[in-house]
């Protein structure tokens, strides 16, 4: 390296995740919010026909951190449809109209 800095070794990060954390939680809504500091991701469970919904997680992160969440899923999202073919969404926009699907 230059100005004589001698490079240090990545650090080996060890990951632990409890029982119940390993279960994970299964949601169909994501509502997401920001401020010039951070990112909140809600994730929310609602059942069909009922009035109210919890929400089952919260996410709060800096930008950074957000930015290269949605670099991991988009490259993951990818290697899946490389896999198991394209994921359909339902309500996505019709490509040849440009204008369908805004919400402002």
């Amino acid at each position: 390296m230059s100005n004589g800095q001698q490079s240090q070794p990545p650090v080996q990060v060890q990951v632990e995740i409890d029982d119940a954390t390993s279960q994970g939680v299964y949601t169909n809504l994501a509502l997401l919010t920001h401020s010039e500091t951070e990112f909140v991701m809600d994730f929310i469970y609602i059942q069909p026909q009922a009035p109210k919904a919890k929400v089952r997680s919260r996410i709060i992160t800096s930008p950074a951190h957000a930015k290269r969440f949605l670099a991991a899923l988009q490259e993951n999202i990818q290697r899946y449809e490389q896999r198991f073919g394209t994921i359909k969404v339902s309500g996505e926009p019709d490509k040849g109209n440009p204008y369908q699907g805004l919400y402002l």
